[in-house]
């Protein structure tokens, strides 16, 4: 063999490729490179389609989380990837987030920290920078919206009493979840945090909207301020 030889997929056993496994054995069998792998369809001269997908799976620590978040341009510096084979991964990732999205029931019910968590981690764990949103609930907890209040770090003039109950006086909810993420990944709050939730309590108090929580996510962990601290809900 040439020193240097790659295997194509064409020259694997068939039950090797990447597609002709998935047809029969399940998407679930497959891995990670595997499926980028088939969404790229063709590799370069020098590589295959999963050689690729392995090299865009090393271009930093968070593995598959890279391609959450990350741009055609890029995904464009890696050498093998140009212009349709990154449109076709961001395309592939968006729609993932998407169906994330629309896959959850109309009619979810908060009733713990956990129901809150297993809503919104997947959306805010991976982000660069602190996201606040709200949870608007109808009287029975059960989730009206999501609603994003504001994109960079916390503090008193970005999360504003006027911007974060207007959309709940707009459709009408009985109650509101404060929810935000850490970026470091830790989500241990911080005194703004609490200065903020104290500040959002009050001021639903004024209009009759409760807020019922206030929780911080950090990467696949998160905190409760409801759980940390009962009193300041009462």
């Amino acid at each position: 063999m040439t020193s240097g030889y790659t295997v194509t997929i064409k020259e694997m056993p068939e039950s090797e490729r990447p597609r002709e496994k998935m047809l029969m054995e399940g998407a679930q069998t497959l891995s990670n490179a595997e499926l980028i792998g088939i969404i790229l369809s063709s590799g370069t001269q020098n590589q295959t389609a999963i050689d690729l997908g392995r090299e865009i799976l090393c271009q930093n620590h968070e593995g598959l989380s890279f391609l959450r978040n990350c741009s055609i341009q890029e995904l464009m510096e890696i050498k093998g990837i140009g212009p349709a084979k990154a449109a076709q991964i961001v395309a592939a990732a968006e729609l993932g987030k998407r169906i994330s999205i629309t896959g959850r029931d109309s009619k979810y019910r908060i009733k713990c920290p956990e129901d809150i968590s297993r809503l919104v981690m997947e959306d805010l764990r991976y982000l660069k920078k602190e996201v606040f949103n709200i949870l608007l609930l109808n009287t029975k907890h059960e989730v009206i919206s999501v609603e994003n209040i504001s994109v960079g770090s916390l503090n008193a003039s970005i999360v504003h009493p006027r911007e974060v109950f207007q959309p709940a006086i707009r459709k009408s909810s009985s109650a509101i979840i404060l929810v935000h993420n850490h970026p470091s990944g830790d989500p241990t709050p911080s005194r703004e945090d609490h200065n903020i939730t104290k500040r959002l309590i009050d001021s639903g108090t004024l209009l009759g909207i409760s807020v019922l929580d206030h929780v911080i996510i950090g990467d696949n962990v998160f905190t409760s301020l409801r759980e940390l601290n009962a009193v300041m809900f009462e």
